[in-house]
């Protein structure tokens, strides 16, 4: 099945692009010059008669000097109980991967659980991450590799791995297959949005 093929976004990408542009008071002809996309294409994005291709969001994102997540936060309630279906989960495109929450987003406590879906060669970024908690990490299918501080962890399906999130880490799918992995975080600072962390950054390359 291919990682993409499911389509539950919950946001309006168009909205979110023709605010994010007017904040900086810049024009969609401005806009293109930036991002080296057409205006007529980016009109047609902020109409939401098509839907922007991960690549073509890289680009936005660069030119607005947002990072790509930027146009899928929102801040919905929070509450003591969060039960989600399946096809109402908040999906992210990273590089190479999709990122899918799976209720930290609006549950009142300090616990976020996540799943990532990585392509061969897919990686957190370029630098390590650190931020404040405890970090679970499950290897469903494939393989995931973890680097903490100067340690190595090669996960395979399975496979757990647990540790303080304070210490520098990062993780990349060293295999040739596609990686499931499911990441809880928990104990993070009141305030912080430690799943953010992996998401891919502007720092990795934009892809194509």
């Amino acid at each position: 099945m291919d990682i993409y093929d499911q389509e539950a976004i919950s946001v309006n990408i168009s909205e979110r692009l023709k605010a994010l542009r007017e904040e900086r008071e810049l024009s969609i002809r401005g806009l293109g010059r930036l991002s080296g996309l057409s205006a007529n294409a980016l009109s047609v994005i902020e109409r939401g008669l098509s839907s922007p291709s991960v690549s073509t969001l890289y680009k936005i994102a660069n030119a607005l000097e947002i990072p790509v997540t930027a146009f899928f936060e929102e801040t919905p309630p929070k509450g003591d109980v969060v039960f989600i279906k399946s096809p109402e989960r908040n999906r992210i495109p990273l590089h190479r991967g999709l990122w899918e929450g799976l209720g930290g987003e609006r549950y009142e406590g300090l616990i976020e659980p996540f799943m990532i879906t990585l392509e061969a060669g897919t990686s957190s970024g370029r630098f390590h991450m650190t931020h404040s908690g405890h970090e679970f990490v499950f290897c469903l299918r494939g393989e995931l590799e973890y680097v903490i501080k100067d340690q190595t962890y090669r996960l395979e399906s399975g496979d757990a791995l647990l540790f303080s999130a304070s210490l520098e880490h990062k993780w990349r799918n060293p295999g040739q297959t596609v990686t499931n992995a499911l990441i809880l975080i928990a104990g993070f600072l009141p305030g912080e949005s430690p799943s953010q962390y992996h998401i891919a950054s502007r720092d990795t390359e934009i892809p194509e």
